[in-house]
């Protein structure tokens, strides 16, 4: 029983000691502890550290002509491949997925159709680039004969017509 008191008085006495020693001071031991979660919270996480895009550009490829009459599959592909060597020679870089879309048409009918979204991730979106791609966009639309071509900017949509 007098062994407990001991230790309980004794870990008092440290607890004490830590308390009185100022947080900055060599002697304390709470000092490394300190030091390197103080570092941590100052240099941010590993992937604050690292350089990111804040911008996205997608243009939506269609797959038909006249609004509904589907192209071959190579040919989308060869339009495709045009988006994504326009946007990698402007931003660096493109990505495509596909997709289906769909529209009413005039006589109240959903027209459904194979799309393509061909985007980039920018760090910067300057006049010219933005007018770069509004202009491909539609040569897009005059090459499919399109109605319009959907083309989305940080998460803004846009019809080229």
């Amino acid at each position: 029983m007098m062994k407990k008191r001991i230790v309980y008085v004794l870990m008092g006495l440290f607890a004490f000691a830590l308390l009185m020693l100022p947080l900055n001071s060599p002697s304390n031991p709470l000092q490394a502890f300190a030091s390197t979660a103080a570092a941590s919270e100052n240099n941010g996480s590993d992937l604050q550290k690292l350089s990111s895009l804040n911008h996205v550009v997608k243009i939506y490829v269609p797959s038909t002509v006249n609004g509904s009459i589907p192209i071959t599959e190579e040919a989308h592909e060869q339009f495709v491949d045009q988006a994504l060597t326009k946007f990698s020679s402007l931003f660096g870089g493109a990505t495509s997925i596909g997709g289906n879309g769909g529209w009413i048409d005039e006589n109240k009918r959903l027209i459904k159709e194979k799309v393509t979204i061909v985007y980039s991730f920018a760090d910067k979106l300057d006049n010219q680039s933005l007018n770069d791609v509004v202009a491909y966009a539609k040569q897009l639309k005059k090459d499919l004969t399109q109605s319009s071509v959907s083309l989305e900017v940080d998460g803004k949509m846009y019809f080229i017509e």
